[in-house]
């Protein structure tokens, strides 16, 4: 068969459905050694941890790595770990891609899932110059010496998710600039959409191919219709957090014959209606930031659709470093909302740091939570705590941890480090944080998560099961009748189900399981409440110092899984041995 010239091979790639990301490794990049970081993309991906370690510049290797064949891509020194050029750990990032089409060529992909999968790698050998790309050749079960697949960088990036970065700390000129390139795509996809809807269009935008010069001002002209109608959906949303102000997108026919239709040089203004509108980049920071997030929902809310002809489009990767960086509080849960919005529409993927627990949502079955962080040896490491399909949560599970994200958006601080405790109600939560600020330097490593029910604590604890961590369990062991003393009571039949999802731990990780017997109350306070719990605890511990050592000793025996209980409490393993430590501290 005779070989393909690189026109054809061009025209192959330029045909090609456009692939989405699988996974990202990282060697030798700024503090990032040689072990590396993997991260395995799903549609969302949630980098957490300590500063210093890492995060942004995940974020950043993908940009770079898709600045290939530009100056953008070549490594200063301070980007060589130690600021030193080692010939055996030189920078290195790796690619893994699904593609929809075997036409890249057999050598270079693989069967994988609903797709083929390809693997590229980039080397820096020196800095300030181009990286060195390479392609995992299946044939060989290496990475080849000189060739890759996709073609040259200029096709090949085309190739790949299309990456939106927003910095924590930009420039207002950078910022303003990432606003109109997501606002710009979003309107492009919307052209390109109406085009392929419609027979004729089609064939018009297939001859756009040869013949852009031509078509572009009755491209632009078509399109005036979707511009109009973003700026009237950008200003309906910022006017609900700016009243009375609107957005102005004034888009520019490309002077370049490619297949964009708008000038990146576009016009982005905002103001009161009657008022005068100045430029983006003359807000304020949290001006900035929230039409940030107005602009990802309106690219979210159009694309919704999906292709009528079932073939993948080509997708964007929003990077976004710590997106609660001048957020008004009344803004965070929209934005958290849009964020994990905007993947539902086929053709967007989302990798964002945080230090907000406010911006994982475990409710959701399209995130990965990946925490990065530095070893004792001072080698930075990835790991995935959270992936849905492998916590194994079901309909219930999902219905109560939306519940609970709800009403604590802050529960998921666990996954930023520290002791987990994981208790069922709000008056163990009030006590113990009441020790806690009593005695800050002593326990400011412990997360006390606030299940708000028992069915929530088998649910949160899967999820830690998950993560691999070790943690500790109390819940009121209750009583096993009803009132009635005839039937069993429904709060001692969700203790077997606690029991099962605690046994279900990984090996090798820490689990202690406690109960108050019959309830927190009556074991440390020697008294039933019936209203008002969590403030009479904090009078009682606040006032009693017998009864703050007791809710003490039981706070470190959760914390130091050696310690000893307090009396009234039980660790158990079994049904029997809970209900025999029952009828011990209560006869009847």
């Amino acid at each position: 068969m005779a070989k393909k010239n690189t026109g054809e091979e061009e025209e192959i790639m330029l045909s090609m459905p456009r692939p989405r990301l699988t996974k990202l490794i990282v060697k030798n990049f700024r503090c990032i050694g040689s072990t590396g970081v993997e991260i395995d993309l799903d549609e969302i991906v949630v980098l957490v941890g300590p500063n210093n370690v890492g995060k942004s510049s995940l974020l950043r290797a993908y940009e770079i790595a898709m600045s290939d064949g530009s100056n953008a891509s070549k490594l200063s020194i301070d980007d060589f770990p130690n600021r030193k050029l080692d010939e055996n750990n030189l920078p290195q990032i790796e690619l893994h891609t699904i593609i929809y089409d075997e036409r890249v060529g057999a050598q270079w992909i693989q069967k994988f899932e609903d797709g083929w999968l390809v693997k590229e790698k980039w080397t820096w050998k020196k800095d300030n110059i181009l990286p060195e790309r390479q392609g995992w050749d299946i044939n060989i079960n290496d990475w080849h010496e000189k060739s890759f697949p996709f073609g040259p960088a200029n096709i090949a990036n085309l190739r790949r998710p299309d990456p939106h970065s927003v910095k924590a700390f930009d420039t207002p000129e950078s910022q303003t600039d990432a606003i109109k390139k997501i606002i710009l795509s979003g309107i492009q996809d919307k052209i390109k959409g109406m085009q392929a809807a419609d027979a004729d269009a089609e064939n018009e935008y297939q001859q756009l191919l040869q013949k852009v010069g031509q078509l572009q001002s009755k491209i632009v002209d078509e399109s005036r219709e979707q511009i109009d109608k973003a700026n009237v959906e950008l200003s309906n949303l910022i006017s609900n957090i700016f009243p009375n102000y609107e957005v102005n997108f004034d888009a520019k026919v490309s002077e370049q014959i490619d297949l964009k239709f708008l000038s990146p040089d576009a016009d982005l203004t905002m103001g009161p209606k009657d008022g005068y509108q100045s430029s983006i980049e003359k807000q304020g920071s949290g001006a900035r930031r929230t039409l940030l997030w107005t602009a990802l929902k309106y690219v979210s809310e159009i694309n919704q659709k999906v292709r009528e002809d079932g073939k993948p489009s080509r997708p964007h990767l929003l990077l976004l470093d710590e997106p609660e960086i001048c957020l008004h509080p009344n803004a965070i849960r929209e934005a958290c909302n849009v964020l994990y919005s905007l993947p539902t529409g086929g053709n967007w993927q989302v990798m964002v740091t945080t230090h907000s627990p406010v911006f994982i949502d475990f409710s959701r079955n399209n995130t990965s939570i990946v925490r990065v962080e530095k070893n004792d040896a001072g080698e930075i490491k990835g790991t995935t705590v959270f992936r849905p399909k492998k916590a194994k949560l079901d309909l219930d599970d999902m219905a109560n941890l939306k519940l609970l994200n709800l009403c604590d958006p802050y529960v998921a601080e666990f996954f930023f480090g520290g002791k987990v405790i994981i208790v069922e109600g709000d008056t163990e939560y009030t006590a113990f944080n009441y020790i806690k600020n009593r005695k800050p330097e002593l326990y400011k490593d412990v997360h006390i998560i606030r299940a708000r029910g028992k069915a929530t604590i088998v649910s949160l604890v899967k999820i830690l099961n998950q993560f691999g961590a070790n943690y500790s369990v109390l819940h009121d062991s209750d009583r096993v009748l009803a009132k009635d003393g005839i039937k069993k009571s429904p709060a001692w039949g969700n203790n077997p189900n606690i029991l099962n999802s605690v046994a279900a731990s990984p090996e090798g990780t820490k689990v202690r399981l406690l109960a108050s017997l019959p309830n927190f109350e009556e074991a440390y306070f020697g008294e039933e409440i019936k209203l008002n719990k969590p403030y009479n605890a904090l009078q009682t511990i606040s006032t009693d110092a017998a009864k703050f050592d007791i809710v003490e000793k039981l706070l470190k025996s959760l914390i130091n899984h050696e310690e000893a209980i307090p009396p009234n409490c039980s660790e158990w393993s079994t049904i029997e041995q809970l209900e025999a430590d029952l009828l011990a501290v209560c006869p009847n």
